[in-house]
């Protein structure tokens, strides 16, 4: 059973999920909660919301359920003792677990669904900053201290010269608006968000500028699906199930962004915008999904990925350069272990053209 604390941020987008479908597939179905460490957003929730609503669970057997947790700190125990199915986490932490001394986590990313690194360091466009090395003296936001962003911020700002607490200070602003508005009041002078987030920011009117990573961190993946390592060994077909029908729900929403938007509103009416005009609203929230979609499914030169795909070397450049800024206390950590690739051949074994055409037609 989950903590109760969580319960209480069971998102309305997962209870809708599990009273979608009615009958005896419905009831026949395997139920697959997923742990989020941040709350969905109409680009995000749309490729459940879309993958509901266009049968894509159902034809898998599946009845899927979102659950919001405070961090990947908070999210990683509860995929680890099997209180829910699915993670959604950054790597940083699992990796972490792995150091001299610690207690590995019993988990396996098995698809990656952000493969480079969304995390970005932003600030106001009328700053004086203009590289990381120029945030000495500085305050970045995040959203809770429990985010998985933070060890490699950490090790980002010691790249240049910079020790977190000492030259600069991260603090919690909370998600999005509470976050944007720390930035726009001065209260804090760089925003440790996701590419996604930041062009919310943007849609808002704030103009700001992202600084320059090295491209170690750069390439680096970011949040893909995690599982007990159990899970993987003893039943892969359910994991392999899920990966294909979000995967045919990513097509479905690059072929149609509108509609994913759309039924993410449907399915969490709290979440469609109350001001402004209804259609230019639309037209930003699609646009945040196509964006979304191209960067999962695409190369930034346009080329199309293999989904689910983890590249291990570029794991490896990074758990080196972790330790070299003093972020782990070995180079030793098992990549190979902690990303598998075994199931990647499963997620893309759909008709894809079938797809964009039935999303394309649906209303």
């Amino acid at each position: 059973m989950i903590h109760k604390p969580y319960t209480r941020r069971l998102a309305t987008l997962g209870a809708a999920l599990l009273l979608a479908g009615t009958g005896v597939a419905a009831q026949a179905a395997d139920e697959v909660t997923v742990g989020l460490a941040i709350p969905l957003t109409a680009d995000s929730g749309g490729v459940y919301a879309l993958g509901n609503e266009l049968g894509f669970f159902k034809e898998e057997g599946l009845s899927v359920r979102t659950i919001v947790f405070q961090g990947a700190g908070a999210l990683l125990p509860q995929v680890a003792s099997k209180k829910i199915t699915v993670g959604f986490p950054l790597p940083e932490p699992v990796l972490g677990s792995y150091e001299t001394g610690k207690t590995p986590l019993p988990v396996t990313y098995f698809y990656n669904a952000t493969p480079a690194n969304e995390i970005e360091l932003a600030v106001r466009e009328d700053s004086d900053i203009k590289t990381i090395a120029d945030l000495k003296g500085k305050k970045i936001g995040v959203g809770a201290l429990t985010w998985g962003t933070i060890p490699s911020t950490r090790a980002l700002l010691r790249t240049q010269g910079l020790t977190a607490g000492k030259d600069v200070d991260i603090v919690a602003v909370g998600v999005l608006g509470s976050g944007f508005l720390a930035l726009r009041q001065g209260r804090v002078d760089a925003l440790n968000y996701n590419s996604i987030w930041h062009a919310m920011l943007e849609q808002t009117g704030t103009k700001i500028r992202r600084l320059p990573y090295p491209d170690t961190f750069r390439r680096m993946n970011s949040n893909g699906f995690v599982a007990h390592q159990d899970t993987l060994k003893n039943d892969p077909q359910l994991l392999a199930r899920f990966g294909r029908a979000y995967t045919k729900a990513l097509v479905a929403c690059d072929a149609n962004p509108t509609l994913c938007v759309e039924a993410f509103w449907r399915l969490q009416p709290e979440s469609r915008p109350k001001d402004g005009d209804a259609a230019k609203n639309l037209e930003q929230a699609a646009s945040l999904a196509k964006l979304r979609m191209s960067k999962v499914l695409r190369t930034p030169e346009g080329q199309p990925r293999v989904v689910g795909q983890f590249d291990l070397p570029v794991i490896k450049n990074f758990v080196t350069a972790m330790h070299e800024a003093g972020e782990f206390n070995t180079d030793q950590i098992p990549v190979e272990r902690i990303f598998d690739n075994s199931l990647v051949p499963e997620f893309s074994k759909f008709d894809a053209a079938a797809v964009r055409a039935k999303a394309q037609a649906a209303k």
